[in-house]
């Protein structure tokens, strides 16, 4: 009778938690660019990689730092730091986790075609000292190590190696290896199907040790992604209840989904600059009528650029007030100075003059690159800024490509004009100092984001010098110092830090977060 009892109980138990299960039908304009978690450094990539990988610290849904597959960790000395790794967990395929697979991830995120490994590298070369501790030393002190801690996602040594996917694959030559459309992690979701560009499918893994520690109170037991490249065909998505919500609905949308009795909108400010780049390293441009010179390489051009560019006409109409315009470089205002996010005035005047004393009197034909499905309005703010250069005598063409395409031609140097947005979890300004700012270090991965090609000594000192700095005020003055230098020089021109409007049914709830991450096991569908 007993057992009757308890089998009636389990039943109505497990016939409660499948009533109580959901699937979470989502959709942004993008596509994950691969699955492989190290190959690209990509907001979308990095999401569904934070959902199917865990890494040794990470954070909640403050963007607080807090304990990963690391349980605990300790700095034993200025260039060594020990980490003691969390007992009993398994990845997706049930082999066990141990410090082989951090030894192994840290190696694999070290290799060149990563782009996680400016990262990896300064965490310092892993040791392992037993099954459950590593110890990471390294060359020189790393005042941000558990920052660079969240950002290496850890894979299984044996499955990597079984799969032959020991290195991270080359997304910008096409590469395709198993770990494009395959992941195998120990995080809250496990990859169940990978159409890229149509259909990406996550199930709740029961089995992650989170889950324990209340780290997934949401209801959602499966995550099924939809590309929906048109602005308009995701707002009808939603609005019909095709998908339950859309990570970034068109600015344009907003006030209709917010009247909308069956939808909702949640806003907050993003983690993220968008900006402008140049290449300055070629002695002639590719995509520009000037011939054996190039007008990006005077500071002049690059200021005139930045002073015609009428950015509260982007805030108000092409953006909606999605936006908050800066001078800033920096993800964060968090990682800036009062003095560094004031912005050069809109003055075009001004800015035909500097045109015509750099020696380009008449102005010169250049091609922008842009994106169409990577930032909030991207394409229309390509077109908007065109438009008000050509009235300097700038003309601007404008290419706009998928995210697929558009990112691996700016890793190949292919552009003489670029738009770029960065940003993530992480305020300190380093993130953006060594990957964006610096020049091109090929041994380190640093300046891998700087598209420009731009090499500028006396910038490079200040960031090489922050980023070994144990003294927090001496490194905050040397970081003022870099970002001061880098404006002077306008490196690039900063537009604006994106506002991050969700768009979600009515009865879905969620934890809007800076690093615009969708948390899933935090969703709840009523």
């Amino acid at each position: 009778m007993r057992q009757l009892l308890a089998l009636a109980l389990a039943g109505t138990l497990l016939a409660a938690a499948a009533a109580d299960a959901k699937t979470l039908r989502w959709a942004s304009q993008g596509d994950p660019q691969t699955a492989d978690p190290h190959s690209q450094n990509e907001g979308l990539t990095n999401m569904f990689s934070e959902a199917v990988h865990d890494t040794l610290v990470m954070r909640d849904n403050s963007l607080k730092l807090v304990p990963g597959l690391a349980v605990s960790w300790q700095q034993t000395g200025p260039t060594t730091w020990r980490f003691v790794l969390r007992r009993g967990v398994t990845f997706h395929d049930g082999s066990p986790f141990t410090a082989d697979d951090v030894m192994f991830s840290f190696e694999r995120a070290s290799h060149p075609n990563s782009q996680l490994r400016q990262y990896a590298i300064p965490m310092g070369k892993p040791r392992k000292v037993d099954d459950f501790t590593v110890e990471f030393v390294q060359e020189r002190p790393n005042p941000i190590m558990l920052e660079h801690a969240t950002t290496i996602y850890i894979m299984s040594k044996a499955w990597a190696e079984k799969n032959k996917v020991a290195a991270p694959l080359s997304f910008k030559d096409k590469e395709e290896t198993f770990a494009s459309r395959n992941a195998n992690g120990t995080g809250a979701w496990m990859l169940a199907s990978r159409e890229p560009g149509v259909r990406t499918v996550l199930r709740r893994n029961p089995n992650w040790w989170g889950i324990k520690e209340g780290r997934a109170p949401g209801n959602v037991t499966e995550v099924v992604y939809t590309q929906v490249s048109a602005d308009a065909t995701r707002t009808a998505a939603l609005l019909s209840g095709q998908v339950d919500f859309v990570l970034d609905p068109p600015p344009q949308d907003l006030r209709r989904l917010e009247e909308n009795k069956e939808t909702k909108v949640v806003r907050g400010q993003e983690n993220r600059v968008v900006f402008f780049g140049f290449d300055q390293q070629r002695d002639e441009l590719l995509y520009s009528s000037v011939k054996g010179k190039n007008p990006f390489k005077d500071v002049r051009v690059r200021q005139a650029v930045y002073q015609a560019i009428d950015i509260e006409a982007l805030r108000t109409r092409t953006m909606r007030g999605s936006a908050v315009p800066t001078g800033g470089i920096t993800p964060s205002i968090l990682g800036s100075f009062p003095e560094i996010e004031q912005r050069r005035p809109f003055d075009p005047a001004a800015a035909r003059k500097l045109l015509a004393d750099a020696g380009y009197p008449n102005g010169f034909e250049v091609t922008l690159d842009c994106p169409n499905n990577r930032y909030v309005n991207d394409e229309e703010i390509c077109i908007a800024v065109a438009a008000m250069l050509t009235r300097i005598g700038i003309n601007t063409k404008v290419t706009a490509l998928p995210r697929a395409t558009y990112f691996p031609k700016l890793e190949k140097g292919d552009t003489s004009f670029y738009m770029l947005g960065w940003g993530g979890a992480v305020t300190d300004a380093q993130t953006t100092l060594d990957p964006v700012l610096r020049s091109r270090d090929n041994a380190t991965g640093k300046g891998f984001f700087n598209y420009g090609r731009y090499s500028n000594a006396k910038l490079d000192q200040l960031i090489d010098a922050a980023a070994v700095e144990p003294n927090p005020d001496k490194r905050r003055e040397l970081i003022r110092q870099a970002l001061t230098e880098h404006n002077a020089q306008i490196h690039h021109v900063p537009l604006h830090r994106q506002m991050i409007p969700w768009g979600m049914r009515a009865n879905v709830t969620v934890m809007h977060r800076a690093d615009n991450v969708l948390n899933f096991g935090s969703v709840r569908i009523d």
